[in-house]
């Protein structure tokens, strides 16, 4: 069963190759969603599945709406993310779900991870927001027993999966790794978290998985939902010197580099740098270009903006979406982005963020940033981040290397 909706993904994909033709790939997405429709659990029916072919039509409630946040990893994403999860009792927020659906597909090193993720990523997104977990079921490793699992990522970081209504018996002898903070719970019933999620007026996910906005579109035209795509980014540079920090290991070549000064431009993980960058350039110019799909759908935001002046942007962010910014969203904004002493953690939220913002310009060594600005040079210039061409201007905090852009204007 964990390997049936990767299989199914595998033979349309091996249909559209050798078809090679655009509208095969719309028709087989279209089939792959019908095929993928969710089902609404029966809300007395804590321990069964649903049958196969028993689809419940769901309609679009008025008013209510679905938030995608997309960014990559040290964007600034988890505290971005915050600002829906606290926003109250009408918000269903989910802090990358996606997480397990990369993890399973990575193990299958016989496929194309990238045509597949693609496909399992939306349909997985769109299975979320019509509140139905059954597809997310099929990645979550070890297999949910009886739609019981211990082992959602980051379960502590939704609000609403830690309500009491969603909150069952702590059961001493199961280890949950991603606890609630706020309450004991015992391991996570999704079906309870299905009835979570359908009560709540607007679900928000925040993910870091999805690299080409395109692959989106069947999620953006489902007439079941309201979409609004929030594209996060920040400078590149920030970016590797963040992530030479929160993931050291993985790290440890563009560390060397560092420390002897030479860095081989055709090395492979340059190159996995620059392919990240042109993949979001290509995302962002094609939501900045407002295709008729994406019209009124997409905003993109920079993490140094939001870091300089959250309230604006928070503000900005809630009235593109359409929804209220509640004294909740702002409490919690004001508190974490005027913290006197910084929280510790890849994950952390809590921040004085306008100090914050630049502090990688004394992290990174000037021959790294240089590699940057060569290989993402494209993206640094569409986003509006100035290049630096020597040592002594990079750490010069005197000299901004932020252009004043507008990227959203109507």
């Amino acid at each position: 069963m964990r390997n049936k909706y990767v299989i199914l993904v595998i033979c349309i994909v091996a249909v559209v190759v050798i078809e090679k033709e655009n509208n095969i790939i719309s028709k087989v997405s279209d089939k792959l969603s019908l095929l993928q429709a969710p089902q609404t659990p029966d809300p007395l029916c804590f321990n069964c599945s649903n049958a196969p072919g028993e689809n419940s039509t769901q309609f679009l409630e008025p008013g209510q709406k679905h938030i995608l946040l997309l960014a990559t990893t040290r964007t600034g994403s988890s505290f971005v993310g915050e600002f829906f999860n606290q926003i109250g009792s009408n918000m269903f927020y989910m802090f990358e779900p996606l997480w397990h659906v990369e993890r399973t597909l990575s193990h299958n090193t016989d496929f194309p991870n990238t045509t597949i993720s693609s496909l399992a990523y939306r349909d997985v997104l769109l299975s979320l927001f019509l509140c139905d977990f059954s597809l997310l079921e099929q990645f979550i490793s070890p297999p949910p027993q009886d739609h019981v699992t211990p082992a959602l990522f980051r379960r502590e970081s939704s609000k609403a999966l830690c309500e009491e209504e969603v909150c069952t018996p702590v059961i001493r002898t199961v280890f949950e790794r991603y606890r609630c903070k706020t309450r004991r719970c015992g391991p996570l019933n999704l079906t309870l978290a299905s009835e979570a999620c359908l009560r709540k007026e607007h679900r928000a996910i925040k993910t870091v998985r999805v690299r080409q906005l395109e692959a989106l579109r069947l999620l953006v035209e489902d007439p079941r939902l309201d979409i609004k795509i929030i594209q996060l980014v920040r400078d590149p540079r920030a970016v590797l010197a963040s992530r030479m920090v929160a993931f050291s290991k993985k790290y440890q070549t563009w560390k060397s580099w560092a420390a002897n000064g030479e860095v081989p431009i055709e090395d492979e993980e340059v190159k996995r740098l620059q392919g990240n960058c042109n993949q979001l350039r290509e995302s962002a110019e094609l939501g900045l270009s407002r295709p008729d799909w994406l019209e009124n759908r997409y905003m993109l935001v920079r993490y140094e903006d939001i870091a300089r002046y959250p309230m604006q942007k928070a503000a900005e962010m809630y009235r593109f979406i359409g929804i209220p910014f509640t004294s909740q969203a702002k409490e919690w904004i004001l508190k974490n982005t005027h913290a006197s002493e910084v929280a510790s953690g890849v994950y952390s939220t809590q921040k004085n963020s306008s100090e914050q913002v630049e502090k990688w310009r004394f992290g990174i060594p000037f021959n790294l940033a240089q590699v940057v600005q060569e290989v993402c040079g494209p993206s640094m210039e569409l986003f509006g981040y100035r290049f630096v061409d020597s040592e002594e201007t990079l750490v010069n905090k005197s000299i901004s290397l932020l252009e004043e852009k507008l990227f959203n204007l109507p």
